[in-house]
């Protein structure tokens, strides 16, 4: 299993950041290879992605989830990974994103791009052009702000539909 740890400072305020970050569904605006998200409920998501020019499709549960704190998930089916991303305030208008994750290469192409650090440059790049699209956009979407702890889920305070105002 290959681990590391990423982390990109954005120029806009904690809430902001995190918030954008719960909009799972947009992840293909800025991750590279990932194809589509689907939000199921709001622990589930359902992942299509292109690595190594291999179609993957994997769902995720998510662990544990503190609004601008932290969003922790492992994976259930298919491709096999795990992290959680951190979202820590720098200041009134600064935050800072530390994104670790743990993923299972397999076959031997992941293999040996795992070896060369591929996903690890990928996800730096990604967290760049997530940088980029927050910073350069006026975001005025809230986030989810329900909480998640192992099996137990807190609901958006602000809302009724649960997955539906991600």
């Amino acid at each position: 299993m290959s681990r590391f740890e990423k982390s990109v400072e954005v120029g806009v305020p904690v809430r902001v950041a995190y918030d954008k970050w719960t909009q799972f569904e947009d992840f293909p605006r800025f991750m590279e290879g990932v194809e589509r998200v689907v939000q199921l409920d709001d622990k589930h998501l359902r992942w299509t992605a292109s690595i190594a020019g291999k179609r993957k499709d994997w769902e995720a549960e998510i662990v544990d989830q503190t609004p601008d704190t932290r969003i922790a998930w492992k994976s259930t089916q298919g491709a096999e990974n795990a992290g959680a991303v951190f979202f820590e305030a720098l200041g009134q208008d600064r935050t800072i994103l530390t994104l670790r994750m743990d993923a299972e290469p397999h076959g031997l192409i992941e293999t040996a791009g795992d070896a060369l650090g591929f996903l690890q440059r990928q996800v730096e790049g990604d967290l760049k052009r997530f940088k980029e699209q927050i910073e350069d956009t006026e975001s005025d979407s809230e986030g989810w702000r329900g909480e998640i702890h192992g099996d137990d889920v807190s609901p958006d305070p602000a809302s009724t539909s649960g997955a539906a105002n991600r």
